[in-house]
């Protein structure tokens, strides 16, 4: 019978429609400051006066991609004096800090934007005056000749994810207004700050300034710097992390020129406006915020634009020196063996051996940010106890690894090898930006191996400490029947008349032995080689070698529920249900031995179910 669907209710119909709570928040602030009318649009550039001063809209990008948009966010309006940072930023990757740093300044200025004066030495206080960005126009043009100002546009595109344009009648009215930046231009070639051509170099400056943006743009922009200088959109690294760390340093204390005291007292935000309307705020490692509304203040800066960034800020107490990161819960789960074994399942002689030495292996789970203070705190905790052989960090929940969390964490991998312990690293992929950076201190380091899953890992140093101790694991060992620990108990009698029973059967590597959804048939016991079992979705249940049984719940369900197959070369008994019934039949009191022995073997896989919930959910 074919069923109706859910009708459709007030609540359904409010639950469709509704906004999550930031941009419910932003559509807020639009309602709010829309009515503001207060400020001037800018008119010392003829071009800038045409822009309608009703235009108003707010952009808010996340690190994982995700873009609000509320007004007119796909407006297009000239990125002006909001280019610096990003050209500021090129340059030093292109040119390398020290070039860059020996003409430009990193002081605030306390005057306007577009103020002819030098600091003691005859240069820009900073990069973010336009003193200082026409400095690294100049140094731009020096290295990139003619080709300089498509090096910026294809790079300022790269910060924004899309081929930005240039508003040619902007440009025009630009360098026909321009003396004051000519001034500022010739002073700087005075005093050798500029070497080239300085129509040239002003050229580029104004062609620069006049490039095309939206608000949606500026807040894919300063999510990119927020994120270290990765595009949240297009994943691109654009610039390095030093570059972005240093930008974000001069935007802190002169983004916002005269009113940059005021602005990071009450705001907290790195942020740079632009006399286009447009402001870019980027709150490192967490978000980027871009708005558009063209009547501006007496500082060169958006009225609403303002507003909305103290707003937001005041909302959600994002002042970046406002933090509140505990290094204490960075770690999810702490254990050894003894409590979270692998889901090999061992023969008893190696089950005795890791029973002995279960401290001997050490996991930690981490979670969040491989920061300074984190990776201090996880050092200190595994001080705090006796000394492993092997200890295990999982980090298929850390989000991020900052350099000095890297460092720290090389260093503190440099004492374990001293001290003889091995490093172990899980649930970290060798292609991903976290490898990557702890690599970097990490990889001249001997004492360290890797394996994707947490499982394997456990199960890696479980081998160890058993071939340390005496122990060995054959794969290629036969077994028979009467190891098995679902027979134990059964007499030679009982145990001869089920082998008559069995078929032997052989799979090579890679062999599906069961398949999940199939009739459950038989009951399997392994002879030799290993095979591991998993659910549909690929997570590893166990992993069995030569005397286990697996299939076994066939004796209580009619499905398969997990595939099973064969790791290498494996053989197998193999009994059908239907002839392990008669055996029963026949040897009751061994059918009843073995039902307890399932009973028992299920309550033990219990057990570790339990306790790895425990790990995880204990205080």
């Amino acid at each position: 019978m074919k069923r109706s669907p859910p009708p459709v209710t007030a609540t359904t119909t409010a639950w469709s429609s509704s906004k999550p709570p930031l941009l419910r928040f932003l559509h807020t602030c639009y309602a709010d400051f829309l009515p503001e009318a207060a400020g001037a649009v800018a008119d010392y550039i003829p071009e800038l006066g045409k822009a309608d001063p009703a235009h108003f809209g707010i952009s808010l990008a996340t690190l994982d991609g995700h873009v609000y948009e509320v007004g007119d966010t796909r407006v297009p309006f000239t990125i002006q004096s909001m280019s610096k940072p990003f050209v500021f930023a090129l340059a030093l990757d292109t040119l390398g800090a020290e070039r860059v740093e020996s003409v430009i300044g990193v002081e605030p200025s306390g005057d306007p934007f577009n103020s002819i004066r030098l600091n003691a030495e005859n240069h820009p206080f900073n990069a973010m005056v336009n003193a200082g960005a026409i400095a690294c126009s100049g140094l731009l043009h020096a290295d990139k000749g003619d080709g300089a100002f498509d090096y910026i546009r294809q790079a300022l595109g790269r910060f924004a994810g899309r081929e930005l344009d240039i508003d040619e009648a902007v440009y025009a009215s630009e360098s026909a207004t321009g003396d004051r930046n000519r001034a500022i231009g010739y002073l700087l070639r005075t005093n050798s700050v500029i070497t080239e051509n300085v129509p040239a170099v002003l050229d580029v400056y104004f062609r620069q300034c006049s490039i095309l943006v939206t608000a949606r743009d500026t807040a894919v922009m300063a999510a990119t710097l927020a994120n270290r200088g990765i595009n949240p959109l297009t994943e691109e690294q654009v610039v390095t992390p030093y570059a972005i760390a240093r930008t974000l340093s001069v935007m802190t204390s002169s983004g916002m020129y005269d009113y940059a005291g005021e602005w990071i007292y009450r705001v907290g935000i790195p942020a740079k406006s632009g006399v286009g309307g447009g402001i870019l705020a980027a709150l490192p490692a967490r978000l980027g915020l871009g708005s558009y509304s063209p009547k501006l203040d007496k500082h060169g800066n958006s009225v609403r634009g303002i507003k909305v960034c103290e707003t937001l800020s005041a909302h959600y107490d994002l002042h970046m020196l406002n933090r509140s990161d505990d290094a204490r819960h960075s770690i999810i789960a702490d254990y050894n063996i003894g409590k979270n074994p692998s889901r090999r399942v061992r023969r008893p002689q190696e089950q005795e051996i890791l029973a002995r030495h279960f401290q001997e292996v050490r996991v930690i789970e981490l979670v969040g940010t491989l920061s300074l203070s984190n990776v201090d705190y996880v050092s200190r905790r595994l001080a705090g106890s006796p000394r492993p052989e092997f200890v295990i960090f999982d980090l298929r929940r850390v989000t991020a690894t900052t350099r000095a969390g890297a460092r720290l964490v090389a260093e503190a991998f440099q004492e374990l090898a001293e001290l003889g312990v091995t490093v172990i690293l899980s649930g970290i992929k060798r292609t991903s930006r976290e490898w990557a950076t702890i690599s970097e201190w990490t990889r001249r380091l001997g004492n360290i191996r890797d394996f994707y899953l947490l499982d394997t890992a456990i199960e890696w140093a479980e081998d160890q400490i058993v071939y340390r101790y005496g122990g060995s694991i054959d794969f290629l060992e036969t077994t028979e029947l009467s190891e098995q620990p679902l027979l134990t108990g059964l007499s030679e009698a009982e145990i001869a008349d089920l082998t008559s029973l069995c078929t032997v059967r052989t799979y090579q590597q890679n062999e599906k032995v069961i398949a999940a959804g199939s009739e459950a048939t038989s009951l399997f016991f392994l002879r030799s080689g290993v095979v591991h079992v998993t659910l549909p979705d690929g997570i590893r249940l166990a992993t069995l070698t030569a005397g286990m049984a697996f299939g076994e719940m066939a004796l209580l369900e009619p499905k398969r529920v997990a595939d099973v197959v064969a790791d290498m070369s494996a053989t197998t008994y193999e009994v059908t249900i239907e002839d392990f019934e008669r055996f029963r039949e026949r040897h009751p009191r061994a059918g009843e031995r073995i039902m307890r022995n399932l009973a028992q073997i299920l309550a033990e896989r219990l057990i570790l179910a339990n306790a790895k919930v425990d790990l995880l959910t204990s205080g």
